[in-house]
């Protein structure tokens, strides 16, 4: 949204604004409340990316929390400055850190080891290329929904296969956040015209990000306890400073 004090990044050439007036706090952040926002997510994905080093998971989960960091920083720049290309930083990495889903969700029952992340490596990077020299608009949306949608069902099957009540928990918590964090962005985008009119603003895009920060940490503890289970390492859900769950695992000696 158009208005407060002047730019330091200059004219907006982003394709999509927010339900949030641009520079009212600082002339070097455009959406103030949008750019915060994403500091939980980091924070989150800093505390799974040790557990997952310290304890010696899979790479694939190092990548993934480290994915989820730089998505959270390309989103925070993204806000920051409404430019054109910091957008592309933000969503191509949305994208990016689907297909990690899907390779990391789908994998363990692929036959042919090689063929999944050669074709998922070529999607990312042809997506990329096409990214940066086409404005896809309402595409980008619909392309990301489908993507999500395609982890989806693995994940129910993950779910309905794993009987540790901890664990379910943080399915659970997966889809809570998921709701309300697509309800925050929906009601930001299909009712600013009434939200800009309010006393106070919800800050609806703000919430989206806090509420994804930790759906993105609850699906990564899941997935690590579903796949530590399959490794026969002994998972079990515990909490950092009793609040933050995250999988202690045993190995066998021979690992």
């Amino acid at each position: 949204m158009e208005d407060g004090i002047s730019s330091f990044w200059g004219p907006v050439t982003s394709t999509t604004e927010w339900c949030e007036k641009n520079y009212v706090y600082s002339s070097y952040i455009a959406e103030f409340f949008n750019t915060v926002s994403n500091i939980p997510g980091i924070l989150l994905a800093l505390i799974g990316l040790v557990s997952a080093l310290t304890q010696r998971f899979e790479k694939r989960f190092s990548v993934l929390h480290f994915s989820n960091m730089t998505l959270a920083i390309g989103s925070m720049l993204f806000h920051a400055t409404l430019q054109r290309l910091q957008q592309q930083g933000d969503e191509t990495p949305m994208v990016w850190e689907m297909l990690l889903y899907i390779y990391i969700l789908y994998s363990p029952d692929w036959h042919y080891r090689s063929t999944m992340p050669t074709f998922l490596f070529l999607y990312g990077a042809i997506f990329a290329v096409a990214h940066s020299q086409i404005r896809f608009g309402i595409g980008f949306k619909v392309h990301y929904v489908v993507l999500c949608l395609l982890c989806i069902p693995r994940m129910y099957k993950y779910y309905i296969f794993t009987e540790d009540r901890a664990a379910k928990r943080l399915a659970k918590l997966y889809l809570v956040t998921l709701l309300l964090g697509s309800l925050c962005w929906l009601c930001d985008r299909l009712f600013c015209k009434n939200i800009s009119q309010w006393y106070f603003n919800p800050q609806g895009h703000a919430l989206w990000h806090v509420f994804m920060g930790f759906n993105s940490y609850f699906a990564n503890t899941f997935l690590m306890f579903c796949r530590a289970q399959q490794r026969g390492w002994g998972p079990k859900v515990v909490h950092f400073l009793g609040l933050f769950p995250y999988v202690k695992i045993q190995k066998p000696k021979d690992q």
